[in-house]
């Protein structure tokens, strides 16, 4: 094997082939990183085949110069779903490659050392004080040993430089003497849990449980030959416990294990569970981390330290070379699906290198999405059922409140929360049980406008279609500014009509922080929380309101769809979905899907305890389908009845969907570059696929970037796809305008 071809980072959808130096051969392995010259330089390459072949003469073959130095090295197997990643979702070699290696890895950024200076030996204190007494300098030195003598832990330099009498030279002769040592120590990690963790043994199984693991158990010793389960549990019906004791299995057989969960807010109490049971053989990825942290926990695996990687979709490639098992929980979870190249799906992916490497795959959910539920039903998935709650406890009461039927408010009332959810939300506060108020919206207000002029204060850079709809700001209360929930452009809140000079301006409609107020005035006895994602910044946010939470020091959460899953607190007793209609008015064949999915997950943290749930649904639309369903719990009712919806209109899962996205400054430019994309697609068309547009998108205009869309859908679109991504890495594309692809879309807008 003395020719390698590999992969530079420049993203050229190509690859070049060196000659193997002989000092690297038998060394070099498919997925390691190597230097490589390129041009008048040298480049970082990753080694994609070793062959005795190439397309390219020998004696213009380069040679290899080297291993890199900061390692970085993949599996093989890793290396292969990427190059699967590539072909199928449409995007070039190295993006797919990048995906899989996190950039603080391929940066290698030196980790910060926190240094502490200690006493060398403490209990020599007094022999310290008595034998500098008497020379020159002595009251900056013996200032710092009587600091020093007062912590265990050390103190850093800077905490030192608060002493009166310090100074570097002072410092300098007691470290000479020997008198104080320096430690030093990398900052604790966002992975380490903040609160004590008591280790834990596994608890007594229900029969729900017991079957989920025999069937587990007999795909693990292959007799049953599928490789997918889909768990369809309840909400609070020990999930968890089951992803623990077939992880444990696992183990027990030499493998190791990827758990990922959906949401960064959920990973510290996922994390505390798992190193209770575990230990400290685990490694956590995810976005809130820093470069050196989340070098330092990829190393933690790729150095065997390791056996269990726990996060979001970035954990999905855990470089492990022994992978058993990927658990994916909340399997039906958008936030699963990648926004940049490569577009991604983690269930799919996760599904795919399972196969690769012979690991088994679990796929968990309450409500699991349209296309698990169809493969299992048409025998492509194991499917295994936990339709009870652990202790049998029932599900909660749902009663559904028709806020067409109140009487309207008066002049200056508040109609946010109807009378039966203030009533309720005060009788269980004053019996000291816990409530969430769930919305799916955030901000203070979703509009501001003029009540004499008819203004209406929007983004100037986003729009819907129509040249009149543009896009309404939020209004943020807590810091006064607008915000374009497409764009992010933010501005200070006007205090005047910039039309008609009115200083009454109105702000209508409702999110978190409007809820927030309300809850103080409404219950004002009442410990109120919020979570969503104004105002959860960081890793630590979350973790702080979860557990003031969940140690009974907040009466009432509020909350997005942060709340809505995976959350465990015995003492919540009544969920208030507040406006259970949010959604469904989206022009997207998955809005019911997700409507339904999200009433059904936050209805899930309500009676987890002693105390018998219940949740409160206001409703303008009660007779919905969606919201008949959601109310009665009833998946398997809703699951028949969206699918047949989708095979109606030959929607996914009956179908698959490939998604051109296009957008510039100018629309018609954008437009003509589109229809040309169509004419050049047409020739591989057949009677099992179908081509739309171009068309304007649901949102027509994002950050002053109109869009155009092209919608593929059918069955057998391989051949289609493989020109597509022809098309969209290799045809010259137009100055001012972006042409990228999305297949297995999650969203058409």
């Amino acid at each position: 094997m003395n020719i390698a071809r590999v992969i530079t980072d420049l993203a050229l959808d190509r690859k070049f082939d060196y000659l193997v130096p002989e000092r690297l051969r038998g060394q070099l392995k498919v997925g390691m990183a190597v230097e490589v010259p390129f041009g008048t330089g040298r480049k970082r390459a990753y080694v994609l085949q070793l062959s005795n072949r190439s397309d390219v003469k020998t004696e213009r073959l380069k040679e290899i110069l080297g291993l890199h130095p900061d390692g970085g090295h993949l599996p093989e197997k890793l290396v292969e779903l990427g190059c699967w990643m590539a072909q199928y979702y449409c995007c070039s070699t190295e993006q797919a490659i990048r995906a899989l290696l996190p950039a603080a890895v391929r940066r290698r950024r030196a980790a910060k050392i926190v240094r502490r200076y200690c006493l060398s030996e403490p209990e020599k204190l007094d022999f310290y004080l008595q034998s500098d007494q008497s020379r020159p300098g002595c009251e900056a030195r013996q200032a710092i040993i009587k600091a020093l003598a007062h912590t265990a832990e050390g103190l850093e330099i800077g905490s030192l430089k608060l002493i009166p009498d310090f100074n570097d030279s002072a410092l300098r002769t007691l470290l000479r003497r020997k008198v104080v040592r320096v430690e030093c120590t990398k900052p604790a990690s966002e992975t380490a849990p903040r609160v004590a963790v008591a280790p834990s043994a596994p608890p007594e199984l229900t029969a729900d449980q017991k079957h989920a693991l025999s069937v587990f158990g007999a795909m693990l010793d292959k007799t049953e030959p599928r490789r997918v389960m889909l768990l369809a549990g309840v909400t609070n019906s020990g999930k968890t416990e089951v992803y623990m004791q077939m992880i444990q299995q696992v183990l027990e057989r030499g493998k190791s294990a990827i758990v990922l969960v959906p949401e960064i807010s959920l990973t510290p109490q996922t994390v505390r569970r798992f190193q209770s049971r575990f230990g400290t053989a685990l490694a956590v990825l995810h976005s809130r981390l820093t470069d050196a942290e989340r070098a330092g926990e990829w190393d933690k695996i790729s150095c065997h330290q390791a056996k269990i990687a726990i996060g979001a979709r970035s954990a999905l490639f855990a470089p492990f070379t022994d992978l058993g098992l990927i658990v994916v929980d909340e399997e039906h979870e958008s936030s699963y699906k990648q926004s940049e190249a490569p577009r991604y799906v983690s269930r799919d992916v996760a599904v795919m290198r399972g196969k690769l490497e012979d690991a088994l795959v679990v796929l968990g959910s309450a409500t699991p999405c349209a296309e698990s539920a169809h493969n299992a039903a048409i025998g492509r998935f194991v499917r295994a059922d936990m339709p009870h709650q652990v202790r049998q406890q029932p599900p909660p009461r749902i009663t559904v409140i028709d806020r067409r039927l109140e009487p309207p408010p008066a002049p200056g009332e508040n109609r946010v929360f109807s009378p039966l959810l203030i009533e309720e939300v005060r009788r269980k506060v004053e019996n000291g049980e816990q409530c969430i108020l769930y919305l799916n919206r955030r901000g203070y207000s979703r509009s501001l406008n003029c009540p004499v002029c008819n203004y209406e204060f929007c983004c100037p850079d986003c729009s819907l279609p129509g040249s009149d709809h543009r896009t309404p700001y939020i209004y943020r209360r807590s810091n006064q500014t607008l915000c374009c929930h497409l764009c992010g452009r933010t501005e200070s809140a006007p205090t005047v009509c910039p039309e008609c000079g009115n200083t009454e301006l109105r702000y209508s409609g409702t999110g978190t922080e409007k809820i927030e107020s309300i809850s103080r005035g409404a219950f004002p006895f009442a410990r109120v929380g919020r979570m969503d994602s104004d105002a959860m910044k960081k890793l630590a946010d979350y973790e702080r309101t979860l557990e003031a939470f969940r140690r009974g020091e907040l009466d009432i959460l509020i909350g997005t769809q942060m709340i809505a899953k995976g959350l465990h607190f015995p003492n919540v007793t009544l969920v208030g979905i507040v406006n259970a209609d949010l959604g469904l008015m989206i022009p997207d064949f998955r809005a019911s899907e997700r409507v339904f999915q999200l009433i059904t997950q936050v209805a899930g943290r309500s009676g987890r305890g002693d105390v018998p749930g219940e949740v409160l649904i206001q409703s303008h639309e009660p007779g919905n389908d969606t919201i008949d369903y959601a109310s009665k719990l009833d998946f398997a009712g809703f699951s028949a009845f969206d699918l047949e919806f989708r095979q109606l209109l030959d929607y996914p899962p009956f179908s698959r969907i490939i998604l051109l996205h296009f957008r510039g400054a100018d629309p018609i430019q954008v437009q003509d570059f589109a229809a040309k994309i169509a004419e050049q697609l047409t020739p591989f068309l057949h009677d099992d696929v179908k081509l739309t547009g171009p068309v304007p998108a649901p949102i027509e205009r994002i950050k002053g970037q109109y869009r155009f869309q092209i919608m593929l859908k059918g069955r057998k679109l391989r051949q289609l796809r493989e020109a597509v991504r022809e098309l969209a890495l290799h045809r010259p594309i137009p100055k001012g305008v972006d042409f990228y692809v999305d297949v297995d879309p999650q969203n058409l807008l």
